[in-house]
Formats: C-alpha cells, structure tokens, sequence
C-alpha cells in the first residue's frame, strides 16, 4: 500500500467513528454527522469488489445510518482518479473543506503550562466541541483510543492528543480569543508531544484545511511539512448533498 495510504489508516485509527464497517482494505464509518472524517468511506488500498459495487456499498452504508454518501481519497491516487470517473464530484459544500492537508512534524517538548487530564472536563469539551454536554457521538470520536486531553490554564486552550504506535496524531487544537498571540497553540503542541513520547511515540501527524492559512502557518513554524493531501468526494446525482 502506498506510504500515504498506509498513513491515512493510521490517522483513522486515531480517530474511530460509532459505527465502522471494512470493504476489502476501505472503511465505512459513521458517527450522527460528526465530523467528515468520521462519517465518510477512506477509500484506501483494494475494496475488493469492482469500483462500482464499492461506491454502490459507500452510499447502501450511508443510507442505514442516515448520512450523506461521502468517499475520502488520498489525492492524485488511483482511487481518486477511477472514483472522479465514475462520476463523483469534490465535496466543495464541505464546511471544514473538502481539500486537507497531512503535515507530518517533530513532537516537540514539554510545557508546565499544560496539564494532561485523565478524563475530559466540562471546560475542555466546550473548547474541543463547542459544547460543555457532548453527544454520544462526540464522546465516541473524541475519547477513543490511547487519548489525552491538553489543558493550558484552567479554560484558555485546549488539545485531543491520541496516541497509534509511533504516531502522535493531534486534533481540535483550541485557544480562546482572550488568550492568543500568547505562545499557548505552541505550548500544547509541546506538552502533547511530551505525553506521547511516554507512550512510545516518534513523531507527530495532524490534518489541516488548506484553507487554514493561519494553522498552516503555526504548524510550519513548528517544523511541520505536508505528507500528502486527501479529497472527500459525493455523488453528482445526489445534489441535495452538495
């Protein structure tokens, strides 16, 4: 399987949806519409069935759980081209972006700033989810796994830290207004990349719009650079979903 693709099963893990289905080497996911990741087919490696039977599949899956028909392909991929051919089209409708970039970086080092909670608090769920009363599904996605949860201060910053084999994947890193410009988005990154060396972890791997311009920024300060991008893509036809 090709290094991004192999990449991308990693991040997945880091990042489990309610409900996970495999087709061959794809994984059909869904969690109540959170999150695109979490609710799309990761059209990686052999489905193994023809392509039309796996993107018929894609949509029967997302019809049961009652969320739009969604495939994430790692771009410039050959799924991604037999997938376009088959009629699909970018998932520009996408309000996080349908166009992400993996960057790839240095874990960094630790922070007293920060403290790593054994389990989520009110403050930390309103600054990862925007609400202090999660719902199950955002409970599910979000506390799966080897995770910590990165506090600077008591509710200025926050980070989901997970750890998968030597893979620090980081997420819904989060500074209040009030706080920024204050070195705190570096701070949490550090004392993330302290936590998941205890746990075995070598370097770090997180996603990013690449409209994000300002993220895109932080994280190339920080030593980051891209690994590869991926693409949600929908069915034409249905263009309710678009």
């Amino acid at each position: 399987m090709h290094p991004a693709e192999t990449m991308e099963l990693s991040c997945a893990d880091a990042w489990r949806a309610v409900t996970e289905e495999d087709l061959g080497a794809w994984r059909l996911r869904a969690a109540s519409g959170f999150t695109g990741r979490a609710n799309s087919a990761l059209a990686v490696g052999d489905a193994g069935v023809p392509l039309s039977e796996a993107l018929d599949r894609v949509c029967e899956f997302a019809h049961v759980h009652d969320i739009p028909p969604v495939v994430q392909t790692v771009v410039g991929s050959a799924t991604e081209r037999a997938v376009e051919a088959a009629g699909w089209v970018p998932n520009t409708a996408h309000a996080a972006g349908h166009l992400v970039s993996v960057l790839t970086g240095p874990l960094g080092g630790g922070d007293d700033a920060v403290s790593f909670l054994p389990e989520p608090t009110r403050a930390w769920w309103e600054l990862v989810a925007g609400t202090p009363e999660p719902t199950p599904a955002q409970r599910h996605v979000l506390t799966t796994g080897e995770i910590g949860h990165g506090m600077a201060g008591v509710t200025a910053g926050a980070v989901r830290a997970a750890v998968v084999g030597e893979l620090l994947h980081i997420s819904r890193l989060a500074v209040r207004p009030a706080h920024r410009r204050r070195g705190l988005a570096r701070a949490l990154m550090s004392a993330a990349g302290s936590w998941a060396a205890r746990r075995g972890a070598a370097r770090c791997v997180l996603q990013v719009s690449v409209d994000n311009a300002p993220a895109l920024a932080l994280y190339e300060r920080l030593g980051f650079t891209e690994h590869h991008r991926y693409r949600y893509w929908v069915p034409a036809w249905k263009d309710r979903f678009l």
